[in-house]
């Protein structure tokens, strides 16, 4: 029996420009209200003058695998989907406690003002399974996003973390997150991490 799919994301740090394509791209697609974030890029300048260079570093949910968001959800609002591993929300289950947003070390939840239930980034998973990319990643200008199956040994992401030991987002969480970075350490060499400008 083949194993199921595990979605997941690698971003190349390296080619990343800091244009917010993608967080223009995921509030279009998702109809995301002011002020709230699914996707977004956080920035920092690094250096001293003149040899001074700008840190991006974009954010989002990180789909983790053991999601504390998931365990603290007292209604089971918050869940795995079977098929693809993405964490969801269900907003006929939601009501709104915030125990989630509360519990995510990666900050990638908010509370939706109109709805009153908690939200986040679903790797555009209606348009994953409408055979589509995510719309960050479809619409990223210089190509440093990366979307597939980490359980393909032959996808693009697979063969991404594997030569470039990508690393995830605080590991010692042991949340074991599906969103990759490459040139992760680099780019947060000697960057104090509370300089990083943008949504927390």
């Amino acid at each position: 029996m083949a194993e199921n799919k595990h979605y997941g994301m690698v971003i190349d740090l390296r080619r990343c420009v800091g244009c917010h394509a993608c967080t223009v791209a995921c509030r279009m697609e998702n109809s995301v209200p002011d002020d709230c974030f699914r996707s977004w890029v956080m920035e920092a300048d690094k250096g001293s003058y003149p040899e001074v260079t700008r840190v991006k570093l974009p954010r989002l949910c990180n789909q983790c695998q053991d999601a504390p968001c998931v365990s603290v959800c007292p209604v089971k609002a918050t869940f795995r989907d079977e098929d693809g591993g993405v964490v969801k929300v269900d907003p006929r289950r939601c009501i709104g406690c915030r125990y989630c947003i509360a519990s995510c070390p990666y900050h990638a939840r908010y509370l939706h003002p109109a709805k009153g239930i908690a939200d986040k980034c679903d790797l555009c998973l209606d348009r994953v399974k409408a055979g589509l990319m995510p719309a960050c990643v479809s619409t990223c200008v210089s190509h440093a996003r990366f979307f597939g199956d980490l359980n393909d040994p032959g996808s693009e992401v697979s063969r991404l973390i594997r030569e470039n030991q990508a690393q995830t987002l605080q590991p010692e969480l042991r949340t074991r997150p599906s969103v990759y970075y490459i040139g992760l350490t680099e780019a947060l060499a000697n960057v104090n991490l509370t300089s990083l400008t943008g949504r927390k």
